[in-house]
């Protein structure tokens, strides 16, 4: 029981390269496959959290997974969908660029003795992104059609059957997906300016963290099991995943 957590996300993480390979097929019924697939995924993320809060199991192992699986499997799959012109680059660009911004930016902090914890918009962000994708992957599946604009048109006139109403409304969350992907990307932003401009106060947090190492693993030593911090920056219960 200990290791299915991980076997979870260590699956998700391998179930990444079917998923591209159906998605770049670009054939209806490969999407269709596809969506079983992106949902079984997503189903899985949820699960592996439910049984890691359940049992509390935590590990660095089983946070690394779960957090590399979720960027990787969403991630990936937007760029496929980007090169068979089902989503638009530029949508692409933004979700994957404001991944590498917060990478950068937990590495800087963290290089300070920093945390910079997960926020609402940030735990948003990866539900609506999900949704999103699979609701595109679907209605392409189903033959959907639309002449959404800002890139997101698929070429052909919809005929109003329910998968252009499916595919429409799809694109529409995923403009919302970028909304509080960029949100999101604010959000870090603020949480990291003192340690980026150089701040007093960004100094004095490293300071007093390198000043007192015997009494920090102190307090690591008695709330051993209590809590753990995660990817995301924040002090959570073992097993609490954290959204990104």
């Amino acid at each position: 029981m200990r290791r299915v957590p991980n076997i979870l996300s260590f699956g998700r993480l391998l179930a990444t390269i079917p998923l591209v390979i159906l998605i770049l097929i670009n054939q209806p019924v490969t999407y269709l496959i596809a969506t079983v697939l992106f949902v079984v995924g997503a189903v899985t993320d949820t699960i592996d959290g439910r049984l890691a809060r359940r049992h509390h199991l935590v590990s660095q192992l089983g946070v690394f997974l779960d957090l590399t699986a979720d960027k990787v499997f969403v991630c990936a799959g937007l760029i496929a969908l980007t090169q068979v012109g089902a989503v638009p680059a530029w949508i692409t660009i933004t979700i994957v660029a404001r991944e590498f911004l917060v990478s950068g930016l937990r590495s800087l902090a963290a290089a300070q003795g920093r945390v910079i914890p997960a926020g609402r918009w940030g735990k948003q962000k990866t539900f609506i992104t999900l949704l999103a994708s699979g609701g595109v992957l679907l209605a392409r599946g189903l033959h959907g059609a639309t002449a959404f604009p800002l890139g997101l048109a698929t070429g052909g006139a919809p005929s109003h059957t329910f998968a252009d109403y499916l595919l429409a409304a799809a694109d529409i969350v995923l403009l919302l997906a970028v909304i509080w992907t960029i949100a999101s990307a604010i959000e870090y932003l603020r949480g990291a300016w003192d340690i980026l401009t150089g701040s007093p106060a960004a100094a004095s947090a490293t300071s007093v963290s390198a000043a007192a190492p015997t009494t920090g693993a102190a307090n690591a030593g008695s709330n051993t099991g209590k809590t753990t911090a995660t990817d995301g920056g924040e002090a959570k219960k073992p097993g609490v995943k954290t959204r990104t």
